[in-house]
C-alpha cells in the first residue's frame, strides 16, 4: 500500500531559480541534469527508458499518472530517471488493466519526484536558459543546504553512464534457427528495439557496453547494431573503437540516438552538447532520401555536427534532417553498409512513421 504524504517539496535549479511544490513518489532527495518531455501520453515507457539515466524529468503534459501503471509497460526492468517533475499528480486511476497507482509504481522504484508546480514556466526557462543540473527535496527545504548538494553534482557533459546501465551478462531474444543474428552493443537498449528485430525474424543476443569486438564476432552474426543509452558519446571511446573495428568488417550496421552519434564518432564527426535537447513523441524528420515526412520519437541531449558532415560529405551522407531547427537526424557512410539515425522507430511510445528502417536493416543483412 501507498502511505502518500503529499508534503512540501522544493526544485531548485543551477542558475538559483526556485519552485516549490508537494512531494511525489518517495520522501527523499534527488539531483540530476533537468531535461523536458513533450510527449501527452507513455510517462511509464519514458520513466523506464534507459536513456534518461541520471535525468530530472519535466513531463509537460498537465495530468502524469491518470491512467495508473503496469508491470509490462517498461522499456528497461527499472524506473531510470532520477527524479520527476509533474504539474498535477494524478494518484487516482480507473484503467482496469492498471496493477497500481503512480504513487505506488515510484515508492517501489524509490524515486523522488514534486508536483503542483508551474510546469510551462520552468520549461520555458530551460528553453531559454540550456539544460541544467537541479535538485529535487521533499525533506530539505533549507536553500543553502539544497545548493550545497547540488553543487557536488557532475555536469552531464563527459559523464560516461552507458556501462552504468549495460547488461552485465549476455542474454539472447527470438528463435535460435532464425535466419538473420543480430548482435546488440547494449549501452541502455529499450525493449522495444530487441522486440522490433525479433518481429522481423530476427535472433538478437545482447552484449555488455565494453565487449571486446573478437567476443562479439565469435558469436558469426549477420549485422551489428549500436543501441540507445544515456551519457556522454564523446567520453565513450571504447565503443568507439569497436565501431571502427565493425566498419572495417564492412557487415551491415545500425545505431540508433547514442548508437547515432557513436557511428559519427567512428567517422571522425564529433559530436555535442544541445542547448535543451529534443525529447517527446511528435518530433518532424523529413527523410532526404525519399523526400518524405516522419514524426518522430526523440530523446537525446548530444547531436551531431552538421560543420563536419560538410566538410566529409566524401565519407558521410545525411539522410535525415530536423524539421524544427534542422539538426542532424541521420546518417550513411558511404561505401559502407552502416547507417544510423538519432530518433527513435522503435517508439514506446510514439507514432510508428519510421519503423521502416528496422525492414532496411533486414533486406541489408537479406542482401549480403
Amino acid at each position: 500500500m501507498s502511505n502518500f504524504k503529499n508534503t512540501t517539496a522544493v526544485l531548485l535549479l543551477e542558475d538559483g531559480t526556485i519552485f516549490k511544490g508537494k512531494s511525489a513518489g518517495k520522501i527523499g532527495t534527488t539531483t540530476g541534469e533537468i531535461c523536458f518531455n513533450t510527449g501527452m501520453t507513455g510517462y511509464q515507457e519514458v520513466f523506464t527508458d534507459p536513456s534518461y539515466y541520471g535525468q530530472l524529468l519535466v513531463m509537460t503534459n498537465a495530468h502524469i499518472g491518470n491512467y495508473g501503471t503496469k508491470s509490462i509497460e517498461i522499456e528497461s526492468e527499472s524506473v531510470k530517471i532520477a527524479g520527476l517533475i509533474v504539474k498535477n499528480f494524478t494518484n487516482d486511476y480507473s484503467r482496469p488493466q492498471a496493477d497500481a497507482s503512480i504513487q505506488q509504481y515510484l515508492e517501489t522504484n524509490n524515486l523522488v519526484g514534486i508536483s503542483d508546480i508551474d510546469t510551462r514556466a520552468l520549461v520555458r526557462h530551460i528553453r531559454t536558459k540550456g539544460a541544467m543540473n537541479g535538485i529535487i527535496s521533499s525533506e530539505i527545504t533549507d536553500i543553502e543546504v539544497l545548493q550545497e548538494r547540488l553543487a557536488e553534482t557532475p555536469s552531464m557533459e563527459g559523464l560516461e553512464l552507458a556501462s552504468t546501465v549495460s547488461t552485465t551478462e549476455t542474454y539472447e531474444m527470438g528463435d535460435s534457427n532464425a535466419k538473420y543474428k543480430v548482435a546488440v552493443l547494449d549501452f541502455g537498449t529499450k525493449k522495444n528495439i530487441l522486440r522490433s528485430f525479433v518481429q522481423r525474424g530476427c535472433q538478437v543476443k545482447v552484449f555488455p557496453a565494453k565487449t571486446s569486438i573478437e567476443e562479439i564476432r565469435a558469436w558469426k552474426p549477420n549485422g551489428y547494431f549500436l543501441s540507445n543509452g544515456p551519457g556522454d558519446p564523446a567520453s565513450m571511446d571504447y565503443a568507439v573503437n569497436t565501431t571502427k573495428a565493425i566498419l572495417e568488417e564492412d557487415k551491415p550496421l545500425f545505431g540508433i540516438c547514442l548508437g547515432h552519434q557513436i557511428l559519427a564518432l567512428a567517422a571522425d564527426i564529433p559530436t555535442y552538447k544541445m542547448h535543451h535537447g529534443h525529447r517527446g513523441i511528435n518530433h518532424p524528420v523529413k527523410n532526404l532520401v525519399t523526400g518524405k515526412g516522419e514524426i518522430t520519437s526523440q530523446n537525446h541531449g548530444f547531436g551531431v555536427s552538421p560543420q563536419a558532415i560538410e566538410a566529409n560529405a566524401d565519407k558521410v551522407e545525411i539522410t535525415h534532417k530536423n524539421l524544427n531547427d534542422g539538426t542532424i537526424e541521420g546518417i550513411r557512410i558511404k561505401g559502407k553498409k552502416a547507417f544510423s539515425v538519432q530518433y527513435h522507430p522503435e517508439s514506446s511510445p510514439g507514432p510508428h512513421d519510421s519503423r521502416y528502417l528496422f525492414d532496411d536493416f533486414v533486406q541489408m543483412m537479406a542482401a549480403e
